[in-house]
């Protein structure tokens, strides 16, 4: 029998986590994670995702990079988020390379 922790592990390993920027109606640059893309820019577009977007609009998804779980994919975020707008838009010119080869 597997602990909760177990079963929860085995759940998150099955999903492939996004962390993606999106460009709002303010021109701000919005940064989250999903394991669903469309489902949750959809979301954000109709107020019904962050409370940020709720009253700055997302226009577009300027960045998205997959990892592999859900503790890279927060850990990801939670480093963009620290990142200046230069530094953020210097990677969504990048798109082609993943985050970890961008130096930091």
């Amino acid at each position: 029998m597997l602990s909760e922790r177990s079963e929860s592990k085995q759940r998150e390993s099955r999903f492939m986590y996004y962390v993606y920027i999106l460009e709002c109606s303010n021109k701000a640059l919005y940064t989250g994670i999903t394991t669903d893309l469309e489902r949750r820019f959809n979301q954000h577009r109709v107020g019904d995702g962050g409370h940020y977007t709720r009253s700055n609009r997302p226009i577009k998804i300027r960045y998205y990079e997959t990892c592999e779980s859900r503790s890279e994919a927060l850990k990801c975020e939670a480093q963009i988020k620290r990142w200046s707008r230069t530094k953020k838009l210097a990677l969504v010119k990048a798109l082609y390379l993943p985050m970890s080869r961008i130096l930091i």
